[in-house]
């Protein structure tokens, strides 16, 4: 506890101000998975939070310019409609998405968002098959049938936001 001294206009005495942080507990909630024998899947790290932008060259350059960050080259995804730039965050990474063709899912995110914005999470999964499996019985939606290879060359999945408290999910398979 750390304590400090507040003198007060007019007194002659001090007054002695003690300090006490308010202390945070970190709420553990039950995990999607727990009710599986053996724990068939489990929840990874984050892997990137997705950032939709108009002018993906303005973006890099903020991040590698002004932000000092390491950011990768512009790659196309066609399977996706989107070009994508990792900027690198030494325990995460933030992906900037930009729209690549007429049926871009970006294009029609920054028609209603001129600006840009977060567009989805990457959260890494030990299996997405196992995942998948759970998840569609606990009636949790996703946005394709099978799951596609992703930026990093591995299966992804994206869940669908109306059932992630409006935020898109996308599972990777670590």
């Amino acid at each position: 506890m750390a304590a400090s001294v507040l003198k007060v206009a007019r007194l002659s005495k001090c007054v002695l101000h003690t300090y006490s942080p308010t202390l945070r507990t970190l709420s553990i909630s039950t995990p999607l998975c727990q009710g599986i024998p053996g724990s068939v899947w489990k929840l990874g790290r984050l892997n990137h939070i997705a950032i939709a932008v108009p002018d993906m060259e303005k973006a890099t350059a903020l991040y590698r310019d002004v932000l000092g960050a390491q950011v990768s080259d512009k790659v196309p995804l066609p399977e996706h409609g989107v070009y994508t730039v990792f900027v690198e965050l030494g325990n995460t990474k933030l992906e900037l998405l930009h729209p690549l063709g007429e049926k871009s899912p970006i294009a029609g995110f920054l028609q209603k968002n001129k600006s840009g914005g977060m567009h989805h999470i990457c959260i890494e999964v030990d299996d997405i098959s196992a995942a998948i499996v759970d998840l569609k019985a606990r009636n949790i939606r996703t946005l394709s049938a099978e799951p596609r290879i992703g930026a990093h060359g591995k299966p992804v999945m994206f869940l669908h936001p109306k059932d992630c408290d409006g935020v898109l999910v996308e599972l990777e398979q670590a």
